[in-house]
């Protein structure tokens, strides 16, 4: 474009001298890079002799002209051209071997020196631009052969010049690679790799291309790091006694690559029967000689050349092989009046078909034999050790290959099986923290080993069996609590006794078997109960939406209490079709247990068949609804309140109401106003190991909501601060009775002290309770026997007035 404006703006220069004359139109001519050219100048006449003069030609740019000629004398001329230049048909200037650098805009001067009109004395102007076309040429090429370390940078940079300029771009193995796009990038010639893979090498084809031509340069790319398995091994079977060949081939730079082979995790070269048999050929290949049955198994290639981490490529062996029995034991021991198994140890592959047995050297008919039969695996299943088993006995398996023949003989001997001595009780109940002894002891020939277990699960540290093989439990903890197995084992068999610990004393168990029943708007949850603990347990259903608020979501459960003995519960009011997660916590006098696994279940939408409630048609406004999602968390201050508006919240809401009790004492007002912008309230002073319920009711100028879940929270562990908001209800008798007493001296004093002023200023006292009351009252709850009214809508109105 600017080369375009420059030669506009030249062009009217010339066209047009000072005084306005028209001058010869700008001539373009264009030669090739080391070819020749002619810059006509036509300003001398036609024919004729034309007067003396001097020829100049001037090159933009240049401070003197580049060619000066006059008369017969000499030219002068620029060193750039000496050689190169000269005068052609009057004063047109012929150019040879022309460069790259000639190119650029030429004039032509002729000075006539006798002419009469000074006006006339010089021809100016004839201006020819002069193009010189040269095919690509590089400037800067990356190395022929470059190496770079797995994972790094990598930047190759091609710069080419030529007129016109040419354009660079790059191959991998032939393939364009594109602009800036993928793991390569190109741009401006320049390739960039961010992260060099084994992927990465090739040869990378640098070209500048233009209308005159291209070029290339050519850069091949090794990587530097660890090989790359191209023909990994491929599951073989292959017949026992043949040969074996596993196949393996990788590729690195450096190729300096070594191979190993491991079978199940050992080096081929450190397997005793392996050595003399196998061998890693030059390929990586592993040849293995006259397979045998134990070869069988998974092989892995590792290649390496030094960089790490090597590679690995795994394949299974099978081996197929006639079945044939791997080692009959000289004795085998069945118990005296008892079932008892003869084993025959045998292996085959193909899998095993049947197995024929001997017993003192004739065919063994088990028809003779009541209640004797052979098991799918071969083995000889005796129903009762008695006379009849003894003897030798002998087998033979077969497979679709054949047999190896008949095994070793075994002897039958009988002997006696475990038989307890002292079997442990049924049932134990003992306290928690102290020592539990059960007793077990067993008999046989030879000697029972006796071991202890719990059923389930693994106990550690706390349960050992002493020399007499009775379980001691000392200190007895809670995870003791379930049904242990006491189990004498000898040689020909193995007998069990069980038994049932129950851990008094403790907080409950965590319930088993919940189960979530989706209903319209709700769920049915229900549950089978842990062991309590040895103390009356209750429960709380916990739920939340599976898809938490961000905002929020350690607030999102919600519990329900649970009546005392019900294992379920209704819970209404969720939303159909959306997930919940629903959890069981069981809580006694001593404190919660664990939650139970978490159930997912989603309510089901209004039936199809029955259209969905509405309000009513009238203009009448819906009820005030109650707060939702009450929780109850624990602080080292106390309890943590927090809850979310009612549902539809009214244009003017009042406030909330916060009641509370514990046990199975009345609902008491903790609180009776409750700023209605709260969604928290801390309720201090509470007393350690005591079961509290909480929930709040909303309420505005003339209606009280209906109260809201109830929040469920133990202070069991919760250290106990002083507090003006401390519980009497729940302090010691004797403690009680003496702060109650100085409470009562005090206060009739000051009531007959201040009797007088009251009856003055009884109008500024009213005030002044009922904006004590707003303030925030001491959260209290009252003596036993002493409860609020139930109606939070009297109150309310009995503090307005």
């Amino acid at each position: 474009m600017v080369w375009c404006l420059g030669l506009a703006f030249l062009s009217l220069i010339i066209s047009q001298g000072a005084d306005g004359r028209v001058r010869p139109e700008v001539v373009s001519v264009v030669g090739q890079a080391g070819g020749s050219a002619v810059l006509g100048c036509d300003l001398l006449p036609p024919s004729g002799h034309p007067p003396l003069h001097v020829i100049e030609w001037l090159r933009f740019g240049f401070l003197l002209p580049i060619f000066i000629q006059f008369g017969l004398y000499s030219p002068r001329i620029d060193p750039d051209y000496v050689g190169r230049v000269r005068l052609q048909k009057g004063a047109s200037l012929h150019i040879e071997g022309l460069r790259a650098e000639d190119q650029g805009w030429y004039e032509c001067r002729v000075l006539f020196l006798d002419q009469q009109h000074p006006e006339d004395e010089a021809a100016n102007g004839s201006w020819v631009h002069l193009t010189v076309n040269s095919p690509p040429e590089f400037l800067e090429t990356p190395p022929k052969v470059l190496e770079v370390r797995e994972l790094e940078p990598l930047t190759l940079r091609c710069v080419a010049h030529g007129s016109p300029q040419p354009q660079v771009t790059w191959k991998l193995q032939g393939q364009d690679l594109g602009q800036g796009q993928g793991p390569v990038q190109v741009q401006n010639g320049t390739l960039w790799i961010p992260k060099v893979e084994q992927s990465s090498s090739g040869i990378y084809i640098c070209q500048a291309s233009s209308t005159e031509g291209s070029t290339t340069h050519t850069t091949q790319l090794l990587v530097l790091g660890p090989p790359v398995i191209v023909v990994p091994p491929q599951n073989s079977t292959v017949n026992a006694s043949r040969d074996a060949l596993l196949t393996c081939r990788a590729e690195a730079h450096p190729t300096n690559l070594t191979y190993s082979w491991f079978q199940d995790g050992t080096n081929v070269f450190h397997i005793p029967r392996l050595q003399a048999r196998v061998r890693v050929l030059v390929d990586g290949s592993l040849r293995l000689r006259a397979t045998q049955p134990d070869d069988a198994g998974r092989y892995t290639c590792i290649p390496s050349n030094g960089f790490p981490p090597p590679p690995s490529a795994t394949a299974y062996l099978i081996v197929l092989y006639p079945a044939q029995v791997i080692s009959m034991p000289a004795e085998t021991a069945l118990p005296i009046g008892m079932q008892g198994v003869i084993q025959c140890p045998a292996r085959a592959n193909p899998p095993l078909l049947f197995v024929s047995w001997t017993k003192d050297g004739q065919a063994l008919q088990l028809d003779k034999f009541p209640g004797w039969s052979q098991s799918p695996e071969g083995s000889l299943i005796i129903a009762l050790g008695n006379e009849d088993a003894l003897g030798e006995y002998s087998c033979t398996p077969y497979n679709s290959l054949g047999t190896t023949g008949p095994s070793a003989v075994t002897r039958v001997l009988l002997k006696a099986p475990p038989a307890f001595l002292e079997r442990p009780k049924e049932e134990y109940f003992q306290e928690v923290g102290r020592e539990l002894l059960i007793p077990c002891s067993a008999s046989g020939d030879p000697p029972p080993a006796v071991s202890w277990t719990k059923v389930g699960q693994v106990l550690q540290g706390q349960a050992r069996v002493d020399s007499n093989s009775s379980l001691l439990l000392r200190p007895l903890t809670k995870e003791a609590h379930g049904r242990w197995e006491c189990m004498a084992s000898n040689a020909v068999a193995r007998v069990a006794a069980f038994t049932n610990i129950y851990v008094l004393g403790t907080s409950p168990h965590a319930v088993t078997n919940v189960s979530v029943v989706p209903l319209p708007k709700g769920v049915n949850v229900s549950w089978e109960p842990g062991f309590d603990g040895g103390y009356l347990q209750r429960f709380s259903v916990w739920y939340t939406p599976l898809a938490k608020r961000p905002d929020r979501a350690h607030h999102d459960w919600v519990s329900l209490a649970v009546p005392v003995g019900a294992a379920h519960l209704l819970v209404p009011g969720l939303q159909p079709h959306m997930p919940y997660q629903f959890s069981i916590l069981a809580q006694n006098k001593l404190g919660s247990g664990p939650f139970s696994e978490i159930v997912l279940s989603a309510p089901e939408g209004f039936p199809t068949t029955t259209a969905p409630p509405r309000l009513p048609s009238t203009e009448m406004s819906p009820p005030l609804s109650p707060p939702r999602g009450l929780v109850a968390v624990r602080t080292p201050r106390g309890v943590l309140l927090h809850w979310d508006p009612p549902e539809l919240v009214p244009v003017r809401l009042d406030g909330y109401i916060l009641e509370g009790r514990q046990g199975s004492q009345g609902w008491e007002v903790l609180d009776p106003q409750v700023a209605g912008t709260d969604m928290e309230l801390l309720v201090p002073g509470l007393i350690k190991d005591v079961l509290y319920e909480f929930r709040l009711m909303a309420f505005t100028d003339g209606d009280v909501s209906g109260p809201s879940n109830t929040a469920n929270v133990s202070t069991s562990g919760l250290e106990v601060y002083p507090s003006r908001t401390q519980l009497p209800g729940l302090l010691p008798q004797p403690v009680l009775a003496g702060v109650l007493g100085g409470v009562l001296f005090l206060g009739a004093a000051v009531l007959v002290s201040v009797l007088a002023a009251c009856l003055m200023n009884r109008r500024r006292a009213a005030r002044r309770r009922l904006k004590r009351l707003r303030q925030g009252p001491p959260l209290i709850f009252s003596p036993p026997g002493k409860a609020a009214p139930h109606s939070a809508l009297l109150r309310i109105k009995s503090l307005k007035a």
